[in-house]
C-alpha cells in the first residue's frame, strides 16, 4: 500500500536517490531541501515514474520552515507515514580554520536539522500511534576523522539524540519506530560544493559507493525499522569495530593518512562557490540540477555485500545453518557408505 514519505535533502545526493527509490515503489514523496531547482527536477523524475510528489522548500535549520513544509506535504499527500532525515552541510578544513559561525551553521543543519525533522514527524505520528523515522547517519558518527570536525560532531550528536528518543518511545510503549542507517563514503555532489579550505579538491575516503546503494538500505530500514543500526558497506562496519577495539591505533593512522586520503591530486580554487549559506543550484538562467551523483562515478561501487547481509541476516543465517547441517549430513552419509563398502 502506498505511503506518504518525507525526504529531507531531497534535491541532490543521497536524499535525491532515496526519493527516487521510494517513488519507484509507488510511494507518495514529500521533497524537502533549500535548492528549488533540484527539488523541481526531483519531482519531475518521480512524476515520470508515475509517483506522486510535492515540493516543499525549507532550510532544515529553521524549525518554523520545517513545520510549514510538513503541513504543506500532509495537506497534499496525506498523513506522513515515513520521515527520512538526510539533509546536511559541512566544511572541509582543520578545526582552527573553521569560523565560529561556520561551525554553528554546520551544527544547525546537520544536527539540529535532524532534531527539527524528528520533532515534526513525532508531532504527527505519535497521536496516530504509527510511523517510522529513519536517520541517515555515517560511520563518522562513531569514528571521527581529521578535516571534518563540525560534520563528525554533528553525526555523533545525531546518534546520541536518536538513542534518547528511542528509549522515550519504548517507555511510552509507542508503535512509532526510529532507526539509523550508517553510511560509508558516497559519491555525491557534496565534494564539489561543500565549503573547503583544502589546497586540493576534496574526495570521499575509499571505498566509495554510489548513492543508490545507500538509498536501497534506507528504504529497507523504513520497511523494517529496528533498534540495531543498519550498516552500509564493509568499510562502515570495520570502521565502527575498529573504533571499539583500537581507537588509539586509528588515531595515529588517521593522523598520518587522513589529510591526503580526503584530497585528489587536483588543486582547488581558493574561493570556489559553496553551499554553506545558500544552495548552489541557482534559479532562472543560472539554474543547475546537480542530481544524485558526484564526480567519482569511475571509482564508485554499485553494490555492497555487507549492506545486503545487513538487510537479509535474519533469513540468511537460518539458511546458512540449514546448509551447514545438510553438508554435515552428507559428509556423514558418505563416510557411512564408505565404511559399509569396506566391510
Amino acid at each position: 500500500m502506498p505511503r506518504t514519505v518525507v525526504v529531507t535533502g531531497a534535491s541532490a545526493g543521497v536524499g535525491r536517490a532515496v526519493a527516487r527509490e521510494f517513488g519507484r515503489r509507488g510511494d507518495r514523496v514529500g521533497l524537502v531541501a533549500r535548492g528549488r531547482t533540484g527539488l523541481r527536477a526531483a519531482a519531475a523524475e518521480l512524476h515520470e515514474m508515475g509517483a506522486e510528489a510535492v515540493v516543499a522548500p525549507a532550510d532544515m535549520a529553521d524549525g518554523a520552515a520545517v513545520r510549514a513544509a510538513a503541513d504543506h506535504i500532509e495537506s497534499v499527500l496525506g498523513p506522513i507515514d515515513v520521515w527520512v532525515n538526510v539533509a546536511f552541510t559541512s566544511v572541509f578544513a582543520p578545526f582552527t580554520e573553521i569560523g565560529p559561525e561556520e561551525f554553528r551553521r554546520v551544527t544547525e543543519v546537520s544536527y539540529l536539522g535532524y532534531v527539527n525533522g524528528t520533532r515534526e514527524a513525532l508531532a504527527r505520528m505519535k497521536p496516530r500511534g504509527t510511523g517510522t523515522i529513519v536517520q541517515v547517519g555515517s560511520a563518522l558518527g562513531t569514528r571521527s576523522i581529521p578535516l571534518q570536525s563540525a560534520y563528525c560532531g554533528a553525526k555523533h550528536a545525531v546518534n546520541g539524540f536518536t538513542s534518547s528518543v528511542r528509549t522515550e518511545l519504548l517507555h511510552e510503549k509507542s508503535r512509532v519506530r526510529i532507526t539509523v542507517v550508517q553510511l560509508p563514503a558516497v559519491n555525491t555532489p557534496q565534494f564539489s560544493w561543500t565549503l573547503s579550505r583544502l589546497p586540493r579538491h576534496p574526495q570521499p575516503v575509499p571505498p566509495v559507493y554510489q548513492p543508490e546503494v545507500a538509498a536501497r538500505a534506507v528504504v529497507h530500514a523504513a520497511d523494517h525499522p529496528r533498534r540495531k543500526q543498519y550498516y552500509v558497506g564493509a568499510s562502515t562496519l570495520l570502521t565502527i569495530l575498529g573504533e571499539k577495539t583500537a581507537a588509539g591505533l586509528l588515531d595515529r593512522y588517521l593522523a598520518r593518512t587522513g589529510y591526503d586520503a580526503q584530497q585528489t591530486d587536483r588543486s582547488a580554487p581558493a574561493h570556489r562557490p559553496h553551499n554553506l549559506w545558500e544552495p548552489l543550484d541557482g534559479d532562472g538562467e543560472d539554474a543547475r540540477d546537480h542530481g544524485a551523483h558526484g564526480v567519482f562515478d569511475d571509482s564508485a561501487r554499485k553494490s555492497s555485500v555487507q549492506a545486503w547481509w545487513s538487510r537479509h541476516a535474519r533469513t540468511a543465517c537460518p539458511a546458512l545453518a540449514l546448509g551447514a547441517v545438510a553438508v554435515a549430513a552428507g559428509i556423514r552419509g558418505r563416510a557411512a557408505g564408505r565404511a559399509v563398502a569396506r566391510r
